[in-house]
Formats: C-alpha cells, sequence, structure tokens
C-alpha cells in the first residue's frame, strides 16, 4: 500500500471545459487543495468516440496524473467516467484514490429521489452505455429513468458557450415524449451545468435540476476526509494542462475562476 499525504493534488479530467463545472466546484468546497486539471481538448468531446478510445485517452491521462504525484484521480467526464472508470481504477491500484462522477448521483438519487421519474440527459455514450439505469434499477427504489442522448449539446457549449444557439437544441432535444411528467432531471454531462438555467427555464422551472457538480465535490471532501487526506493548510492552487490550446478553454477557465490561468500544453501523444 502507498502512503499518501495530505498536501498531495486532486487530479481531475475530462476533454475539455465541461469538467470545469466539476474542478470549480471542488475549489469551492476544498479551498486548501491544490488542483491539477487536464484538458484533453485535442480529442474532444468524447460522446461520440468509442469505449476503446475513450479507455486509451483515460489510461494514458491517469498515468500523467500519477506522474503529477495525485492523492485521488477524479474523472470529471461522463463518457470517460461509464467507459473507463473500473480500467482506470485497475491501472492505478493503490497509486492514488480514483473517483467518477456517476456513483456520487446515484448515491443522491437514492437519498433524495426515492419514487421519482427522473430523466437523464447526456452524450450517445453515456445513455448507451446503459449504466445509469443498472445502477438505478440495482437500488430498488422504485426510480423510473428516462434517458435522452443530447449527443450535440456539449460541443456546441464548446463552440457557442451560453447563448441562443443552444435555445432550439435544447427544444429538439428536451421536447421528447421520454422527457415528459418528470420530478427531477440529471445532467449527465459536465458541459451541461453551464446552460443550467436555460434548461430549468424551458421546464419552467417544474422539475428538480440536479447538477451533479456540488454533489460529486462533496462526495471528494468525504472521500479524502474518511482516508485522513483533507489538506487544510495548502494555499489552493492550480495547474492546468491541455493536450490542444483552444481559445474557449482559454476563455472557460478565467471564466469559471476569475483569474488569468496558465495552460500548459502537454500533448497525449509524441
Amino acid at each position: 500500500m502507498i502512503k499518501h499525504n495530505a498536501s498531495q493534488p486532486i487530479g481531475i479530467f475530462d476533454s475539455g471545459i465541461g469538467g470545469l463545472t466539476v474542478a470549480q466546484a471542488v475549489v469551492t468546497h476544498l479551498p486548501h487543495e491544490n488542483i491539477i486539471y487536464f484538458g484533453d481538448t485535442a480529442h474532444l468531446p468524447y460522446g461520440d468516440k468509442s469505449a476503446t478510445t475513450i479507455q486509451a485517452y483515460s489510461v494514458k491521462i491517469a498515468h500523467m496524473l500519477l506522474q503529477q504525484q495525485c492523492k485521488l484521480i477524479l474523472i470529471a467526464c461522463y463518457s470517460a467516467s461509464t467507459a473507463a472508470y473500473e480500467l482506470v481504477k485497475e491501472y492505478v491500484g493503490t497509486k492514488a484514490i480514483v473517483m467518477d462522477v456517476i456513483d456520487p448521483v446515484i448515491h443522491h438519487l437514492r437519498d433524495h429521489n426515492t419514487h421519482k421519474n427522473i430523466g437523464l440527459i447526456g452524450t450517445r455514450q453515456t445513455i448507451n452505455s446503459n449504466l445509469y439505469k443498472k445502477k438505478i434499477d440495482n437500488l430498488n427504489r422504485g426510480i423510473n429513468l428516462s434517458a435522452r442522448a443530447t449527443n450535440l449539446l456539449a460541443s456546441a457549449i464548446e463552440e457557442f458557450g451560453n447563448n441562443q444557439v443552444i435555445d432550439s437544441l435544447l427544444k429538439e432535444y428536451l421536447s421528447h415524449p421520454s422527457l415528459q411528467k418528470l420530478d427531477a432531471l440529471i445532467l449527465a454531462c459536465t458541459h451541461y451545468p453551464i446552460i443550467k438555467e436555460k434548461i430549468a427555464q424551458y421546464f419552467n422551472h417544474n422539475i428538480e435540476i440536479i447538477d451533479p457538480s456540488d454533489i460529486v465535490a462533496a462526495a471528494v471532501k468525504t472521500r479524502l476526509a474518511n482516508n485522513n487526506l483533507l489538506n487544510d493548510n495548502g494555499v489552493g492552487s492550480k495547474h492546468f494542462y491541455v493536450s490542444d490550446y483552444t481559445e474557449s478553454f482559454a476563455a472557460g477557465t478565467k471564466l469559471f475562476f476569475k483569474e488569468d490561468i496558465v495552460l500548459e500544453h502537454y500533448p497525449l501523444w509524441e
């Protein structure tokens, strides 16, 4: 068993700016933790990639984060969480704690949404994996899940941000019969909290919008506390790596963290 210490950083990765929603929540919940973020911008979005391809990228990134001595690696991407979580856990072994963005939400549903009609939107990879349904059915809490692939949304958010271009996509996707008469809707892509208010407006604020960012960040804090790895004295440094420099990612980091962030180029494939 490898001995970790609280001063080691938390590693977070996603294909692009979406994971910044999770990273921001982690910083809010754990302001003294040192964060290393990897945005695989050269290969975004992951949602239209094969599971094998996502696994290859994820293991490569996990290797890089291990080199940075991360005590915990958070897969801040739903497509990677569905396709590569088990493989990354196996690869990392005892060298770091590995978490995904799915299990904390499943635990939230278990505790707060029994006997409810729950909608789920995410990339094709996330929806087609059927992982959410399997995990929710295993809860045996009377939760009825209706899932809908909203595959173009992540790319549109990367390209356009939160503007009116998104509105027509939301109307097309959210008007589907499977997403009617819901009690709550899970935003199963880390990009979607960026447009959370638009989604809430579409449903006239009549349903609960489950933004996993805070749920996941709280779960990270609990996991670190349970392992005596909370950093209460750190400076809260943030270091960002990208596999390809993009203007949208640079703008996104400044928007989320209200400061100029230096992006270090780290190509995945040499």
